[in-house]
């Protein structure tokens, strides 16, 4: 049995906490005559993990990938820290991607690159450091997402799924971003495994003030480590809110995923 989450009132409050750092407003993105996403509206608030769930093939990748600039849109705004991302100088632009941390599903590491010197390429790309200094920061990286230093000299190869994806969250902490994008972070792991992840993430929230949007098909993840979840259905959000709020809903999909066989026998008070 897992309960549901502490009220994220009684957590630690951030500078700033619940002003809206992510804003997509009415997003359609589309490839070729096929129309994935269509006057899409969604927004994050600073200090939280969003839970972004739906179908398999409904678009949450599709939209995570728009977010970053990685696939097209075909209409809509996009602001990040209240800046329209279409209308940026390429300085400006940096400045926003260097507040950005990213977690591909399968972790998305390079195959001939460490630990440590994938750990290092963002700071790489965006900074101009010593050597010596960007070894210390990595390190630092590498022990806070609670891998053992020896771990800094292995190759991807070398690793179990676990210590993949915990390498993957210490690259995509490389520069101290304020919101991090989890897609599928839990996938591939056993349920232990997927328990310790979700205890990292809000530790990692809680510890260094971090907004989190995490695409997830993982229950347990959403019960546990949500403080609210957005759904995506019919090319669009169509139900957001707190976990409650997912078990109240009597939107087909929802019902079905929330409240399902195969679904978390709980009360609204977490109780199984």
């Amino acid at each position: 049995m897992v309960a549901v989450i502490a009220n994220p009132a009684q957590r630690p409050q951030t500078e700033g906490q619940g002003q809206i750092v992510l804003s997509a407003q009415d997003i359609t993105v589309a490839f070729g005559p096929k129309t994935v996403l269509e006057n899409l509206s969604l927004e994050v608030r600073r200090g939280e993990i969003l839970g972004f769930v739906g179908a398999s093939g409904s678009g949450k990748s599709v939209l995570l990938r728009t977010v970053l600039g990685l696939t097209p849109k075909r209409s809509g705004t996009i602001r990040l820290f209240g800046v329209d991302v279409d209308k940026t100088s390429d300085a400006e632009q940096m400045r926003i991607d260097m507040r950005l941390g990213v977690l591909f599903q399968h972790g998305a590491l390079f195959s001939a690159l460490t630990v440590l010197e994938n750990v290092q390429v963002p700071m790489r790309e965006y900074l101009d450091l010593p050597r010596k200094l960007m070894d210390e920061l990595a390190m630092l990286k590498i022990e806070l997402v609670g891998l053992p230093a020896d771990a800094a000299y292995k190759f991807p190869s070398e690793l179990s799924g676990g210590m993949i994806k915990r390498a993957a969250l210490a690259r995509a902490l490389a520069l101290d971003p304020d919101i991090v994008f989890l897609d599928e972070p839990t996938s591939g792991l056993d349920p232990i495994g997927a328990a310790e992840f979700d205890e990292l993430v809000i530790k990692l929230r809680d510890t260094m003030g971090l907004t989190v949007y995490m695409v997830t098909h993982d229950l347990d993840s959403l019960f546990t480590a949500c403080d609210r979840i957005a759904v995506l259905g019919r090319k669009r959000v169509i139900v957001e809110g707190t976990i409650e709020d997912m078990l109240r809903s009597e939107e087909p999909w929802v019902k079905s995923y929330f409240r399902g066989k195969r679904a978390r026998q709980l009360d609204l008070k977490g109780r199984a």
